[in-house]
């Protein structure tokens, strides 16, 4: 028989259209924008020790791979350290862990922070909409979660809630740490030093524990200098060294999501003797992936900088392609225009039939949705956005409406999103009936 915890858990917001249009046979093409799942080409050093893994100095020469240290090896830790110094940030000090990806962390943060739903244990706060994994994580662990939303306007700038309204939060569910993702998924937006400043404040304030979800970090369109949690010290926010965390990861700004390597920084020396006590029942992360990684760790820092360069002219170039040809193709739709991240959301509520569902939507375009674009046939997967906000106590969703793009397919592809969605969307809400 199975636990509750199964019988209640479905396929995550940015899996589910992928799962059915597995189930598809019909020779649709599907442009999969639902999950982060980016197609560039990782770091040419990446590539290099890639290609090399049974080369003569590769450690796995032999076809021989073993355990290393659940820590992770010296190397990819420093990898990780000298990523963060390519940023401006400093590092000494610092705690650093490798995880089976950043997901490893966020798992690690909820079960070494938060304690048992349901008891006087203080729970995670998010900043709604929160990406998913992170509630999906502390129902796995029993932990429980608290959040406070934030809105998409008309123009498509999400705002953040005023600092008065999240120190109530605080106050009134003594959390015991705020998530805050600086470069955010899945809004896009960017939160700027003197935003992470005021809300480190309110942390020491109230003796939570800041943990920055950093996997984009270097991605933000805005000029300016990189935002990031190791930019704060105790000489601005006295109290906040000691309880900062951040969470790393090679997926994105190095495009190797399938490594399934991250890192678990901390400076507190307590907590990153903890949490590495707690993935010795995991015992150690992918072999092969850290030494994948670690080849980061001889590139010069003015190397490490171009290359965050490259990065965001790729993204800042197809960003704004996307979002003014959506909003042309779909007028009323609201499509936000990402400062950070690689994700844009879509809301329809002003131009969608009135009992419009985005995950019915999204399923539909899996299952049987389908637009032809010179002669061949194609299908949209996106990600429906309610599952990264809590159920609201008066029912009114925000995210019954929205929808989640990831800048992931290569830029030809992307280039159909616009007329997909157009099509699609069009066809589906001749279907359902109109708004009153």
């Amino acid at each position: 028989m199975l636990s509750e915890h199964f019988r209640r858990r479905r396929p995550s917001a940015i899996r589910v259209a992928g799962i059915r249009f597995a189930e598809r046979r019909d020779g649709t093409d599907a442009v999969n924008v639902a999950i982060g799942n980016v197609s560039q080409p990782s770091h040419p050093a990446m590539i290099e020790r890639l290609s090399h893994v049974t080369s003569p100095d590769s450690p796995f020469r032999h076809g021989v791979v073993r355990y290393t240290a659940t820590v992770g090896t010296d190397e990819a830790r420093h990898a990780f350290l000298h990523v963060l110094a390519a940023s401006g940030l400093a590092t000494r000090g610092l705690h650093c862990q490798i995880t089976d990806g950043g997901s490893q962390a966020m798992e690690f943060i909820v079960v070494g922070l938060c304690g048992p739903a349901g008891t006087r244990e203080r729970p995670l706060m998010l900043l709604d909409a929160a990406y998913t994994n992170y509630r999906a994580f502390a129902s796995r662990l029993g932990r429980a979660t608290v959040s406070i939303a934030r809105t998409l306007q008309p123009d498509g700038r999400f705002t953040l809630p005023d600092f008065d309204a999240i120190e109530r939060v605080m106050v009134e569910s003594k959390p015991a740490a705020l998530v805050v993702i600086p470069y955010d998924n899945p809004t896009g937006q960017f939160l700027d030093h003197d935003t992470l400043v005021k809300l480190a404040r309110l942390c020491v304030r109230h003796d939570l524990w800041i943990v920055s979800d950093e996997a984009y970090r270097e991605l933000y369109y805005t000029g300016g200098a990189a935002s990031s949690i190791w930019r704060i010290g105790n000489d601005e926010v006295p109290g906040i060294e000691g309880r900062r965390i951040s969470i790393e990861t090679a997926s994105k700004v190095w495009n190797a999501c399938g490594l399934r390597i991250g890192a678990l920084v901390t400076d507190d020396a307590e907590f990153h003797r903890a949490a590495v006590a707690e993935a010795t029942a995991n015992l150690c992360p992918n072999a092969i992936g850290q030494w994948v990684f670690a080849s980061l760790a001889d590139e010069s820092l003015e190397d490490l900088q171009a290359w965050f360069a490259t990065q965001r002219a790729y993204y800042r170039r197809m960003m704004s392609s996307l979002t003014d040809r959506l909003r042309e193709l779909v007028p009323g739709a609201i499509v936000s225009r990402p400062d950070a991240s690689i994700y844009s959301v879509v809301d329809v509520r002003d131009c969608a039939p009135e009992d419009f569902d985005a995950l019915e939507f999204v399923l539909h375009c899996a299952a049987e949705g389908r637009a032809v674009v010179d002669d061949r046939a194609y299908t949209l997967l996106t990600a429906p956005m309610s599952e990264f906000y809590v159920a609201p106590a008066d029912g009114r969703d925000p995210g019954r409406t929205q929808m989640r793009i990831a800048y992931v397919e290569t830029p030809e592809r992307m280039a159909l999103v616009p007329e997909l969605f157009a099509s699609l969307f069009g066809a589906y809400a001749k279907t359902a009936a109109p708004r009153r």
